[in-house]
């Protein structure tokens, strides 16, 4: 079985722009969560990644023409942005590198994913399309642009799904039923279908000509100018399906992983592996089996997600699994819930032998093998079979006893599921194992999260010691200290002998466990 290992890594964090200052912030056992300021004065905290996007404009430049940079800086949302800057910190670590992914041509692929997607983009474009839709109902709604609005004002007979007057309904739902009434109204508006009959002429103009290319210009310049006059002659606001920007299709789930791809120049396989909060392991899995079955020689893998937003923190709160009291709720304590995170981090995978044999150095440790699983079960509460599997699964393909794993990095979450895990764990892995939990440092970047939890496993091993985490001996939830008693706590410790291992569970019962083990 080829060996493979990981010549390239960057991260996106909360509190560390870059790899540099990840490793320096896990040798402290401080949280780096902060105050979440999206809906006013609350009470959550969360994972704020620190990131700038111009500090890699340098580097953009020198590779692409000057327009490259703007565009991306313009049309990309941050998933997109933040896996750039953590492909592109991947590269620093083994000169020569880029080079080499270049040059391997379909041999090199990429695997960069998302847990969440880009939901502050299609949030913002989300509320700028209802916006002006409600403005242009309330255009063709009004009775002076209206006729068929001021009949009925004479008649008021019944019509087929008329909504209440706004003016009738309680004042708290006023708003919805003034879209409603206004919705309902332009769809009934004959000065409306005046109106696209005269837009249908317009978009009706085509292409003609023998060269195609300047008569298409100049049949869009024709079509913005008519659209300009038409919009003049009836004083109307911009039709709604304007207000729809196409950076919605610029980033969708594969995104990240193609723009990758192309500030790389990378032209083998590209695509997202989306599995939730185990993403991360379902990406390295991927990735070695590629690499083992001879279809690429590098592959560039990772996740990313989104600064926290409304729609997560809120999502989250109501799934009743985020903390919500203002205070750091830190796994295997108190167990009143999670904290949600952003940012990205992108590892470089190469077939070992190949890129040792080239002088490229391997980094942290190797990793062996992923077991993968699917619970099967319920929608978010995970199994105790699913990760059994997994963990079993892992074990056995790595040739690896319960008794050699010296230590484990939990998916605690600091909610009721962290006894579970360690009642799961404790059935397969003997007392000796020492076990970590690293939520309460950077919080549960969904997909991204896995991914700093392996690489801080990975730097600490490089090192030779497990980095500490913010958990203290006396704040151990007492049930977890009688299931377990050897855990990392404030201090940081000498790393165990033996292999490490590693367990994710994603939201609907998607797991993945990653053994992997110290270089020899």
């Amino acid at each position: 079985m080829r060996r493979v290992g990981i010549f390239g890594w960057g991260v996106v964090a909360p509190r560390s722009r870059n790899i540099e200052a990840f490793e320096r912030n896990l040798a402290s056992a401080e949280s780096w969560l902060s105050p979440f300021e999206g809906f006013g004065p609350n009470n959550f905290l969360v994972g704020q990644p620190d990131f700038d996007f111009t500090e890699y404009k340098p580097w953009i430049d020198a590779r692409f023409p000057a327009t490259r940079y703007a565009q991306l800086e313009k049309k990309m949302g941050m998933p997109t942005k933040m896996a750039i800057g953590s492909f592109i910190q991947a590269l620093g670590q083994n000169p020569g590198l880029e080079q080499e992914l270049q040059g391997l041509g379909p041999r090199a692929h990429v695997y960069v994913g998302t847990g969440l997607g880009d939901l502050p983009t299609i949030h913002d474009i989300t509320l700028g399309l209802h916006r002006a839709q409600r403005r242009w109902d309330r255009f063709w709604a009004s009775p002076e642009r209206n006729s068929a609005l001021r009949r009925w004002q004479e008649t008021r007979e019944p019509l087929p799904g008329l909504p209440p007057e706004p003016s009738t309904v309680e004042e708290l739902e006023r708003d919805v039923a003034e879209e409603a009434w206004w919705h309902f109204w332009a769809g009934q508006s004959p000065e409306l279908r005046e109106y696209l009959a005269e837009q249908k002429e317009i978009e009706g103009l085509g292409v003609e000509g023998g060269n195609v290319e300047a008569a298409k210009l100049a049949v869009i310049k024709e079509k913005r100018t008519r659209n300009q006059r038409l919009q003049k002659k009836w004083g109307a606001p911009e039709p709604p399906w304007n207000a729809v920007p196409a950076e919605i299709l610029w980033n969708i789930h594969n995104t990240p992983a193609s723009q990758i791809s192309m500030m790389g120049k990378i032209t083998g396989m590209t695509f997202a592996p989306v599995a939730a909060c185990s993403s991360f392991g379902y990406g390295l899995k991927l990735a070695l089996d590629a690499i083992r079955r001879g279809d690429a020689k590098a592959v560039v893998m990772g996740m990313t997600d989104p600064p926290p937003h409304e729609l997560t923190v809120g999502g989250f709160y109501n799934a009743r699994v985020v903390s919500a009291d203002g205070a750091v709720s830190k796994p295997l304590t108190q167990l009143r819930g999670t904290h949600v995170a952003g940012g990205s981090v992108v590892w470089i995978l190469g077939d070992l032998e190949y890129f040792t044999a080239k002088g490229f150095k391997p980094l942290g440790m190797e990793p062996i093998t992923v077991g993968v699983t699917a619970d099967a079960d319920h929608i978010i509460t995970p199994s105790k079979e699913g990760p059994s599997v997994a963990i079993h699964e892992a074990l056995q393909s790595a040739g690896v006893t319960p008794a050699e794993v010296g230590s484990w990095d939990l998916h605690a979450t600091a909610t009721p599921g962290d006894v579970l895990e360690m009642e799961t764990l404790r059935a397969v892995l003997p007392e000796t194992v020492l076990v970590t939990a690293r939520k309460g440092t950077f919080g549960h970047g969904m997909g991204a999260g896995g991914g700093w939890e392996l690489t801080a496993q990975y730097l600490g091993y490089a090192r030779g010691q497990v980095f500490p985490t913010p958990l203290s001996e006396p704040e151990l939830n007492k049930g977890l200290g009688q299931l377990h008693s050897r855990y990392v706590f404030d201090k940081a410790v000498a790393a165990p002998q033996g292999c490490a291992g590693k367990l994710s569970m994603g939201v609907g019962g998607i797991n993945a466990c990653v053994i992997s083990r110290p270089w020899r």
